[in-house]
């Protein structure tokens, strides 16, 4: 698969339907960075009239899993990934569009570089920061992936 927006908007349609369904759309990916958009609407909503937040959930797990995706690809390697934990810190109601960005592909692709090196599972904690349409930053979420060459 190349890594375009609208591939990887088709590739969520149907291997991730509730997060397409939500809302969350790949607007930009590069090496090094992923950015995602997803609005504010009735259909993913909480009842405080904001974005719910499993809505950005998904939208900023997809900016650090798409570069993993990527640089696995880079490497040529059959590679396995799995979140394992995450974290969240929401400092203000997410209204309106909301963009996540992660841009830590470098640190990424070192991570992948060690794992095919020693042959050993890699986790990883990658960050992706939610902002507004005023710019500014309603959430930070972070995901641990774990990486492991198969075979």
């Amino acid at each position: 698969m190349q890594f375009t927006p609208s591939k990887l908007n088709a590739f969520m349609f149907f291997k991730l339907p509730s997060a397409f369904w939500s809302g969350v759309r790949v607007k930009s990916i590069s090496p090094e960075v992923c950015e995602v958009t997803v609005k504010h609407r009735w259909f993913n909503q909480n009842p405080f009239n904001s974005m719910y937040f499993a809505v950005q959930a998904m939208a900023a797990e997809f900016t650090t899993g798409a570069l993993v995706m990527f640089q696995i690809k880079q490497s040529g390697k059959s590679i396995s990934m799995l979140v394992a934990q995450n974290k969240s810190v929401f400092t203000k109601k997410a209204t309106g569009r909301i963009t996540f960005t992660c841009n830590q592909g470098s640190l990424i692709k070192e991570t992948i570089q060690k794992a095919v090196d020693t042959n050993e599972g890699q986790t990883i904690w990658l960050t992706s920061i939610g902002i507004n349409e005023k710019g500014e930053q309603v959430s930070e979420m972070q995901f641990e992936w774990t990486i492991k060459v198969r075979g």
